[in-house]
């Protein structure tokens, strides 16, 4: 394939020079994030909660085991805007492989740079915080993007409602940009589930518990969501959040929630449960937390993340609500956080 000089360009004006495809002549625009993972690419790009950003990946070789059918992608195509890649293996290997990484960005029209110092760039961005870049073979971009004002969430939710399982108790899901391996794992309980839009109103209906999805962008662009829930909170059923979950969860009972400087994407995301004080190793991503000085008093903290300090989740005290800012579902090595789904099946 050939490949043509290039750059990616931050907000600042700081380049990073690299390669890109010859036939990808648009610049593309995005906030530019980091993940420092080894693995997973696949389901990270195909994560709806990507939506909008350029995506950095720090381990010097993507693409090594290349692309598995659409049964292990979290979603049904690539969300993120862009890729930046130190190096995209030119020859992948694997039983389950069936396309290398190169095609299948070319495939789904995404754009990817190659070549780059991505650890030189991630330090930058660790300083600087999460901003804006362009993909671009130009030398100076005039205007870039502002995408702080972009409802994300309204861009991958599910159009209309769907219905997967015919059993006694009912959970609505309220897709937020939902990864398909939270639905398999609601789908391994004996229970009815109703996907349904961020904005649709299902608290007329009958059902037995909420189940609030991942997502991404601001959580306060979500006023319809925030608004249906804490009217859902009323009847007092129970509630599980993961990831913007929790953030929607804590601006409905009248919290805060702030974007962190450059957000927590990786695999490997420490963090202890309060409660009995064990550890677990966790898989993330997301750029907003809950501000804990504005929780009110009948909610507490349950998980806190052992890097930063800030809270990775929450509960009510008295009402069966709670909520991870963590993947459970993401297995980024054991499966020790999936007992959450079960605590949530129990109070059903």
């Amino acid at each position: 394939m050939a490949l043509l000089p290039a750059q990616l360009i931050l907000e600042t004006g700081e380049k990073f020079s690299g390669r890109i495809p010859a036939h990808q002549v648009d610049t593309c625009f995005g906030e530019v994030v980091f993940n420092t993972g080894m693995v997973g690419y696949v389901e990270s790009l195909t994560d709806p909660s990507y939506a909008g950003q350029i995506l950095v990946f720090t381990y010097p070789l993507i693409g090594n085991y290349g692309v598995a059918s659409k049964e292990h992608w979290e979603s049904d195509k690539i969300h993120v805007k862009g890729v930046v890649i130190s190096e995209i293996a030119a020859f992948n290997s694997h039983h389950s492989s069936e396309l290398s990484l190169a095609d299948w960005l070319d495939t789904y029209h995404v754009p990817y740079i190659t070549g780059v110092d991505t650890r030189a760039l991630t330090a930058r961005l660790r300083n600087l915080g999460v901003i804006a870049g362009a993909i671009t073979t130009h030398q100076t971009i005039e205007k870039f993007e502002d995408f702080s004002k972009i409802n994300w969430v309204d861009t991958v939710t599910i159009p209309t409602t769907t219905k997967i399982g015919e059993n006694e108790k009912t959970v609505v899901v309220v897709d937020c940009g939902t990864k398909e391996n939270i639905i398999r794992c609601l789908s391994s309980f004996p229970i009815t589930i109703r996907r349904v839009p961020y904005n649709y109103d299902y608290t007329e209906e009958a059902f037995d518990g909420i189940f609030i999805s991942n997502g991404p962008g601001d959580p306060k662009h979500c006023v319809e969501t925030i608004k249906i829930l804490r009217k859902a909170m009323t009847f007092k059923k129970p509630i599980f959040g993961i990831c913007l979950g929790t953030q929607l969860m804590a601006l409905a009972a009248g919290a805060n929630t702030y974007k962190l400087p450059f957000g927590h994407r990786s695999h490997n995301q420490p963090c202890i449960d309060l409660k009995t004080k064990a550890c677990y190793l966790t898989s993330q991503n997301h750029s907003y937390a809950v501000d804990e000085k504005t929780l009110p008093n009948d909610w507490q903290i349950t998980f806190r993340n052992l890097n930063d300090q800030s809270v990775e989740g929450i509960e009510h005290k008295q009402y069966p609500f709670f909520s991870v800012q963590f993947h459970p579902e993401a297995s980024p090595g054991p499966l020790d956080t999936q007992w959450l789904f079960k605590k949530f099946y129990d109070l059903l």
